[in-house]
């Protein structure tokens, strides 16, 4: 049998942080359990793009027997990882349409007697697509990236009038994390909202629900400099009494990562500062 070269992740040195995952142009990773972990090295090219943006020097890249992939090899690996990790794989091979590597996969925890996920709430719990949404991309790689038409979904009941009244709740300019000065007025005794900048296109009421009372930091922890991010927003912490930090993001896997930089801010920070994390999905809902 031929060898190929695999990610290996040492589960030691991994903090969850999450920032391999945007890096994985394949999709294979994702953080469960509060680790990276390859969900399936089948796509894995091996090229290790997810290496350099690990802090914690967690990723490497080893040379190991992978020829002809077998499903019933990966599902042995897979198992002993627990049951998310098996919900995370079984929903990876479909999202990439392996039907068969599914069925085979099924069958396998099957005759270990071991429980199957069940789809939907698999789908619910893993998956960065609703139900209802079209996928119209045909691409695999990152759920972040997956182009989505829900025009004809079903629409939620309207309300007479938004719960907002229509009036913004900012209170501040400029928003974007890389341009907010350190020592900028409104940051005194400030609680702070830390936003991925798609949630306030997907939440319909951001500012009367998230924002009303709270200073406005923006990013991307996908597209942007994290580190850049990372540095200023402990700078902030330092130099100013923040009160409280709200740190909101969409549930797609690459936007875990405002949560860790906001973590090690606060711990590079020195200081005691109350944290509050909220998920939102893709339709605007806020999960719990």
């Amino acid at each position: 049998m031929e060898k190929r070269k695999i990610i290996k992740i040492d589960q030691d040195k991994c903090n969850g942080c999450g920032l391999c995952i945007p890096n994985c142009p394949e999709g294979a990773l994702q953080v469960i359990d509060g680790k990276a972990r390859l969900i399936s090295d089948l796509f894995c090219d091996g090229l290790g793009a997810c290496i350099g943006h690990c802090p914690e020097g967690a990723i490497t890249i080893e040379q190991r027997e992978a020829g002809e992939y077998e499903e019933t090899k990966v599902m042995e690996n897979i198992v002993k990882q627990g049951k998310n990790v098996i919900k995370a794989h079984l929903l990876h091979l479909k999202e990439h349409n392996q039907e068969e590597y599914f069925k085979q996969a099924i069958n396998f925890l099957n005759q270990k007697k071991i429980a199957v996920p069940q789809f939907e709430s698999m789908h619910h719990e893993h998956s960065h697509a609703p139900t209802d949404l079209k996928d119209v991309s045909g691409a695999s790689g990152c759920p972040g990236l997956k182009v989505m038409d829900y025009r004809g979904a079903k629409k939620p009941i309207k309300q007479d009038k938004p719960v907002s009244g229509g009036v913004s709740e900012l209170r501040q300019w400029p928003v974007q994390i890389k341009l907010v000065p350190v020592f900028a007025p409104y940051l005194k005794d400030a609680d702070l909202l830390i936003a991925a900048d798609c949630v306030p296109f997907a939440h319909a009421d951001f500012h009367q629900e998230l924002l009303k009372d709270k200073i406005l930091l923006v990013g991307c922890p996908k597209l942007d400099d994290i580190q850049l991010h990372q540095d200023k927003i402990t700078q902030i912490l330092k130099h100013n009494n923040i009160k409280s930090i709200t740190c909101v993001h969409m549930e797609v896997p690459c936007c875990f990562g405002l949560v860790n930089m906001t973590k090690q801010a606060i711990l590079a920070s020195g200081k005691d500062i109350p944290m509050e994390e909220i998920t939102i999905s893709i339709k605007g809902e806020r999960l719990k």
